[in-house]
């Protein structure tokens, strides 16, 4: 029997094995503890407030409190508000019922 890399002639490589499967190069997730999210606030009551933010929505966070410098919790805030995805509804078949009501078939009526 002749292995499926040379069927017909055809002379192909066997495939990279490094290329398929688990990558161990990834990149750490965000809010993890591998890599956890960097934040400066300007006051230890604020401090207090954004890590029970984030052990509420179970993330990781260093908070730096600096009061010489300019608040910055966007990196939160952006895993925070993560837009959703927009679902449509989808369009009737011809012969389900109208979807304005009228109680004929899609297709007699607004069809």
């Amino acid at each position: 029997m002749m292995s499926k890399f040379f069927y017909k002639g055809r002379i192909e490589k066997k495939p990279k094995y490094e290329s398929f499967g688990f990558t161990t190069k990834r990149a750490a997730k965000l809010g993890t503890s591998e890599n956890p999210l960097n934040l400066t606030v300007q006051t230890e009551e604020r401090k207090v407030s954004v890590v029970a933010l984030a052990d509420e929505h179970q993330l990781a966070v260093e908070v730096i409190v600096d009061a010489s410098s300019e608040e910055n919790t966007q990196a939160l805030d952006v895993l925070l508000n993560k837009p959703t995805t927009t679902t449509f509804a989808t369009t009737p078949k011809r012969n389900d019922p109208c979807h304005c009501g009228s109680g004929k078939k899609y297709k007699k009526c607004c069809g």
